[in-house]
């Protein structure tokens, strides 16, 4: 999962830096990601594993890292099954 999801932001996320070399703690808006590129790596987060993220997980701390993604990620899909 975290590989697709580096993926989806290398795509979406337009970081100034190589999302490969971050580790999955690091901050993705103190590495450049905007407030719009991070509505792009969700859609595109929604898209790879066809979730859809509700109102409750539509704030910063969800997208702050590739850590978090996966978090949220993982709770969705478990809710899901």
């Amino acid at each position: 999962m975290t590989d697709q999801i580096r993926q989806i932001i290398k795509q979406h996320g337009r970081l100034g830096v190589d999302v490969d070399a971050l580790p999955a703690s690091a901050d993705l808006y103190q590495a450049g990601m905007t407030s719009h590129a991070s509505v792009n790596v969700m859609l595109g987060l929604e898209d790879a594993f066809d979730i859809e993220f509700p109102d409750s997980a539509l704030k910063r701390s969800s997208f702050e890292s590739i850590a978090a993604i996966e978090s949220v990620l993982s709770a969705l899909q478990r809710q899901a099954a």
